[in-house]
């Protein structure tokens, strides 16, 4: 196994530092995936509630950064921002100008957690039948 030659160097200092799975950093807002604790889609993130899953994980990583998109508009960070400062976390605004992911909050760890689940989902609703008689698809669609 040899180092790095000549022409290393050289693509180096042209094209910059090589980056392990850069795809999957720009996805996650410069991180990777198995140091995510947490992850909120921008549509999440524009919402005005704060997810209490995000409060949770905040309280229970105390040590992890929290990176907002800054593709986002500010209004719409703020509040997370401030719920960081209370809770004396870190946060940092991460602007990618070449590409806008679809993430917009991730909480991480500078090493690896590999948690399976990293995604909030809203809870599904449940529709219990209005009456204990099983209807058909037909004749819920067309009332008598």
């Amino acid at each position: 196994m040899s180092g790095p030659n000549l022409d290393d160097y050289l693509q180096q200092g042209i094209h910059g530092q090589k980056e392990i799975n850069p795809d999957e950093r720009r996805k996650f807002l410069g991180t990777l995936r198995e140091r995510i604790v947490l992850a909120l889609t921008q549509a999440q993130v524009r919402e005005d509630i704060i997810f209490p899953e995000v409060e949770q994980a905040l309280e229970e990583n105390q040590k992890a950064t929290l990176l907002l998109n800054g593709n986002i508009d500010y209004s719409h960070l703020s509040k997370y921002m401030k719920l960081c400062n209370d809770q004396n976390i870190k946060y940092s605004i991460v602007t990618n100008k070449e590409h806008n992911s679809e993430i917009g909050l991730v909480l991480a760890h500078d090493y690896a957690v590999d948690k399976e689940d990293i995604y909030v989902t809203k809870p599904q609703v449940s529709y219990e039948e209005t009456s204990t008689e099983k209807k058909g698809f037909f004749s819920k669609l067309f009332k008598r």
